[in-house]
């Protein structure tokens, strides 16, 4: 092993470099919420589209559902016969 010694000190980073780091960051948050924020509405809108096509669909599949129950029960008085 070799013997190197190593800076215990910190490097002093430059200040301009600092505000840069803290400006994206702060800068990426607030895009974060916004975005969010706009995104939430949006599937909010989606779900209640979804909410009121899922009451005609389920309309629409009770429907087909009674047809198909008088259509068996018309076949199975058939072969009673």
């Amino acid at each position: 092993m070799s013997s190197v010694e190593l800076n215990p000190r910190p490097v002093r980073v430059s200040p301009l470099i600092k505000f840069g780091r803290w400006s994206f960051l702060s800068f990426g948050i607030l895009y974060g919420l916004f975005h969010q924020n706009r995104l939430s509405k949006r599937e909010v809108g989606i779900r209640e589209i979804e909410a009121k096509q899922k009451v005609i669909r389920d309309a629409k599949l009770a429907e087909e559902k009674k047809i198909a129950l008088e259509a068996e029960m018309k076949e199975m008085e058939q072969w009673m016969k």
